[in-house]
């Protein structure tokens, strides 16, 4: 008997089935992690909305799109003699564009920009961008923006001095879907690539060793290496020269089971509470009460009697009654055994019968005595 167990235990360990982690909870390397060098850049530009109702910039604190306006027909050839203070007729914004420029995007490909109200317009809606530069950290145009704004709301109302205005959405921010046009390459060169580094989204220590293994697994032994918690190195076999793209992809659907710290994230404003797959609770001693303020508040009417003849009337008079009362909730010292899994962890907390906010207050103290075998992170 005592040799058929060994048989069977030296089998779980040779074929991972102890210390490897189940197949069930892996995930692709391309969604816990990113090809270094391969990123998004943002773009920013300031450009006017015009075509709008009486809803645009006014006079006062939009100096700055008078320049703007200004400067625009300057160049357009048209000499102003008249006072730029008139040109401000509500029907003009001063805005933000911005846009994110994609990796390996070419020149004529189209981007969504976004556009933010700079002074105080009260609504884009109906509003188009004119020709915008966007451009990079560097000071270099790699699109121009133009085109309808679309705002996905509404600005309806009666008018005139007593009617009411109704707002649904954010009105002095919209998109102008695919106005963006690209107009320069921003060049990634993978073809000459050596190597090729994966990013992790969460630092892990494991995590980047089980994404290095899984790649030797796949490509052979000294593949790849785990540089840092963040970042693993992997090799383009020979096979693969020339053939980077290919390399990537294998790489990206290869699966890995994510490992991570034990953490309990708590938001006191409203009351929500999360907590990972690895927190623990030590066995410990939990009480907690609440006190109740009750404030009651009664008007009783004092209602005279007829007054009799030749007497004056009597007065009726209204009296309020406040009760107030105080009320303290009976609580009880629990012992909570210590946990092994994070369902026994929610029953235990559960069975102190307290609601989510009042659970913030015990995870805190359980933090302080040592009972919580996890990291306490409040938003």
């Amino acid at each position: 008997m005592f040799t058929r167990l060994a048989q069977i235990f030296s089998a779980l360990i040779l074929t991972g089935g102890l210390l490897a982690p189940s197949s069930a909870d892996a995930v692709r390397i391309k969604d816990i992690g990113v090809i270094e060098g391969v990123r998004e850049n943002q773009l920013i530009g300031y450009g006017l909305v015009v075509g709008l109702d009486s809803t645009g910039d006014r006079v006062i604190g939009g100096q700055f799109t008078i320049q703007a306006m200004m400067s625009m027909l300057n160049k357009m050839g048209v000499n102003l003699v008249i006072d730029p203070i008139q040109l401000l007729t509500r029907n003009i914004a001063s805005v933000m564009v911005t846009a994110k420029l994609p990796p390996f995007s070419k020149p004529g490909m189209t981007l969504d920009a976004v556009v933010s109200s700079m002074a105080n317009a009260k609504s884009l809606q109906g509003g188009t961008l004119l020709l915008t530069p966007l451009k990079a950290a560097n000071q270099q145009v790699f699109a121009v923006a133009q085109g309808p704004v679309s705002i996905g709301g509404f600005l309806g109302g009666t008018g005139g001095a007593g009617g009411a205005t109704v707002a649904k959405n954010h009105q002095a921010a919209g998109v102008v879907p695919g106005g963006a046009i690209i107009e320069k390459e921003l060049p990634v060169n993978i073809d000459s690539w050596e190597t090729v580094s994966v990013l992790l989204r969460q630092p892990d220590f494991t995590t980047a060793i089980r994404t290095a293994e899984a790649i030797e697994s796949a490509f052979g032994k000294g593949s790849a290496l785990a540089v840092n918690a963040g970042s693993v190195k992997a090799t383009i076999p020979q096979a693969f020269q020339g053939r980077v793209v290919e390399y990537i992809a294998s790489i990206e659907g290869l699966d890995v089971t994510v490992d991570s710290v034990a953490k309990v994230v708590v938001n006191e404003r409203t009351g929500t509470v999360v907590l990972g797959e690895h927190v623990r609770i030590s066995t410990c001693a939990i009480s907690h009460g609440n006190l109740t303020i009750s404030v009651k508040n009664t008007l009783n009417v004092s209602q005279p009697p007829a007054p009799l003849i030749g007497s004056s009337a009597g007065q009726t008079t209204v009296t309020p009654d406040v009760q107030t009362e105080i009320k303290e909730q009976e609580s009880r010292l629990m012992v909570v055994d210590e946990t092994v899994t994070l369902g026994e962890v929610v029953r235990a907390l559960n069975a102190v019968g307290v609601t989510p906010r009042d659970l913030v207050a015990i995870l805190s103290a359980l933090r302080s005595a040592g009972a919580l075998q996890a990291n306490l992170e409040i938003i």
